[in-house]
């Protein structure tokens, strides 16, 4: 089973970023995907979920309007597209597939977001 985010780096406050998280080994279209993140010092947060189809999503409060996540499972990858990106965003953003039947739960191994002047 892996996760794999790319798309992280550095990025000028109001720049935007893409995240991709790219599945195997696991049944991808049954899973609800997140994507999380952690910045230094603070708890891991959820940043954005979508369904295993795809047709519902939810956003924390502070990125609505500004992020968006979606999925195609015929490529097994979740995106999160982040737009208008402020230094507060700065964190190590992780993907996580959660299996809502069994309760199986996977997690990437982040990629680092910085968003810097």
């Amino acid at each position: 089973v892996q996760l794999v985010e790319s798309g992280g780096g550095l990025v000028q406050p109001g720049g935007s970023l893409r995240l991709s998280c790219a599945a195997s080994g696991f049944t991808f279209s049954s899973y609800i995907m997140s994507w999380y993140r952690q910045a230094p010092g603070k708890e891991r947060e959820l940043v954005a979920i979508i369904t295993s189809a795809g047709g519902s999503t939810n956003y924390a409060e502070s990125v609505k309007g500004r992020f968006t996540i979606s999925r195609d499972n015929a490529k097994n990858t979740v995106y999160l597209q982040m737009n208008s990106l402020k230094p507060g965003d700065t964190a190590v953003y992780y993907c996580d597939g959660r299996q809502p039947i069994n309760g199986y739960n996977y997690w990437g191994q982040g990629t680092q977001v910085t968003v810097s002047s």
